[in-house]
């Protein structure tokens, strides 16, 4: 059966990956984010290059109610959505005495806000369709908090608790939600913080990325964006009917402690 998945923040990174594993399975891909149209054009060709039976690029700015409203009617107009991965996220770092009120705002809308009105809109068809997976890209930090990250952690302690609702609320529907709580995750992102640590060790990049995980997460090793995708292509499964309402960690121990 060709299903079709629609997943937030997919230019690049985890959602990049999760949008490829997907296609692995012959599925329609909608891939959306902020992304020149080389970037665009580059994440399309490697998601019909793993094997997706279509794959459409959707713009939609996340900070915006009504822009992710439209996007939600794009994306149906193309097709009927049964994967829906909430993936898109941003993070400013400071102090609660420091957070920038406009700041506090917009992660507020782009990582909790977004992911509620894009299941507000898609969940009813999934569950009139009787069979449907949503799958949020949360964080760690939606099991425990740092300091600096009080939007970030804010949003994904929200994205923990509104899935556990939506799971509630759909439970007999044969729709499932699901979050993935991600420890350190090896993308270009934080490739300034691997040769930060690494300049303390001689350069030796290994070595950095070692005592920046271990900083938090006993493993001493991060995820790749791929085994997020496997994690995600996971809860997709068919004999996942009653797998729902979980926060999953791929944290390495972190939040074990």
């Amino acid at each position: 059966m060709t299903r079709t998945a629609f997943i937030t923040g997919s230019t690049s990174g985890i959602g990049l990956a999760i949008a490829s594993r997907l296609a692995a399975n012959g599925w329609a891909i909608g891939l959306h984010g902020l992304a020149t149209p080389e970037q665009r054009d580059e994440a399309l060709a490697e998601v019909r290059q793993a094997g997706a039976a279509e794959a459409v690029f959707f713009e939609g700015d996340l900070r915006d109610a009504d822009a992710v409203q439209k996007l939600a009617e794009d994306v149906q107009r193309w097709r009927e959505v049964d994967v829906l991965v909430n993936n898109a996220g941003m993070q400013h770092t400071a102090s609660v005495a420091e957070m920038p009120p406009e700041v506090w705002q917009t992660v507020l809308a782009v990582n909790l806000s977004a992911a509620f009105y894009l299941m507000q809109a898609l969940l009813p068809g999934m569950a009139q369709r009787g069979w449907g997976r949503v799958v949020n890209i949360a964080s760690v930090h939606g099991l425990v908090a740092s300091v600096h990250k009080a939007p970030y952690v804010a949003s994904k302690f929200g994205l923990v608790g509104l899935t556990k609702v939506a799971a509630l609320e759909y439970a007999q529907s044969g729709v499932t939600v699901n979050a993935i709580c991600p420890g350190w995750v090896e993308t270009a992102l934080i490739e300034p913080q691997i040769q930060a640590r690494a300049a303390a060790f001689g350069g030796d990049r290994a070595a950095g990325l070692k005592a920046l995980v271990l900083d938090k997460q006993p493993s001493g090793r991060m995820s790749q964006p791929s085994d997020i995708g496997e994690a995600v292509a996971m809860l997709c499964a068919d004999w996942a009917h009653n797998l729902t309402g979980v926060a999953l960690p791929i944290d390495g121990g972190w939040t074990a402690q």
